[in-house]
């Protein structure tokens, strides 16, 4: 098997659609490709789709997995980087739910060529406060609580989790979607995975950031409020800010007509 077919296996790499312009759509911590299958239903047809998954998650090949590796975000970047280089992909619009934003940032930073713009669906570049300048909305104590969680309790973190993610007012099918999508995550990946998430800081990204962004942000969404999508969109020079009337962090799968009307929008 050569490289590029390695690397496809490794991440569960599939590609539907038609359109000349490529969109690579990246999962959030605890999901997989599947989560996008909502929106994916009103893009196929103005848009080629590259779907996957980061090895550890879904259906990607779990014994590729490095806890070296994906302790930071730098290597699940490599995966997008990796997957770009085996589908021959340039100037594609990189479409990152939550924490894959910042990936996706990171990604463009190394490789700028490989993408013409990105889309960022609730993102945050750090959920940890840093007063008096920066809300992310937890403070380290807690954040520490609640990896620790993971460990006592796997499945009860996870049913605590699923609705703080997704807000109350959306319906208990995605709740159970979700909290059962975090269970099936090896709880050593998800652990290593989590803490890449919610303990780093990419504030510093944000100004080296020369695609043209999109920046989606939830209204009400207890991971990442509007005050950091307006943070964001000070900070990246070519950015655009759209806030939804609604409620979580999963708007992709919530309001998934909307966003991808504004993103038809926006990408033409």
């Amino acid at each position: 098997m050569c490289l590029a077919d390695e690397i496809k296996r490794r991440n569960n790499v599939k590609i539907i659609g038609k359109g000349q312009k490529t969109l690579l759509l990246a999962h959030g911590f605890g999901c997989d490709q599947n989560m996008w299958r909502f929106l994916i239903a009103s893009l196929a047809d103005n848009f080629s789709i590259v779907l996957f998954d980061y090895v550890g998650s879904g259906a990607s090949d779990i014994s590729q997995y490095s806890k070296q590796r994906y302790s930071n975000l730098d290597g699940y970047a490599q995966d997008v980087i990796d997957i770009c280089d085996a589908l021959q992909l340039s100037k594609v619009v990189f479409v990152g739910h939550s924490v894959s934003s910042m990936i996706g940032a990171i990604a463009a930073n190394k490789k700028p060529e490989y993408f013409s713009n990105l889309v960022m669906i609730c993102p945050s570049p750090c959920f940890l406060n840093d007063p008096p300048d920066y809300a992310g909305g937890f403070e380290t104590q807690d954040l520490l609580e609640l990896l620790s969680i993971m460990d006592k309790n796997y499945i009860g973190w996870a049913n605590y989790l699923a609705p703080l993610v997704l807000g109350d007012s959306n319906t208990h099918e995605f709740m159970r979607e979700l909290s059962g999508s975090f269970c099936s995550t090896d709880p050593v990946i998800a652990k290593t995975f989590a803490e890449a998430t919610f303990l780093s800081d990419h504030r510093h990204l944000l100004t080296d950031i020369n695609q043209p962004t999109l920046i989606f942000q939830s209204q009400n969404d207890a991971l990442a409020a509007v005050t950091v999508g307006e943070y964001m969109h000070e900070r990246i020079p070519h950015s655009k800010l759209s806030v939804i009337a609604a409620d979580g962090h999963c708007l992709h799968m919530t309001h998934p007509n909307e966003i991808a009307q504004i993103m038809i929008e926006y990408l033409q």
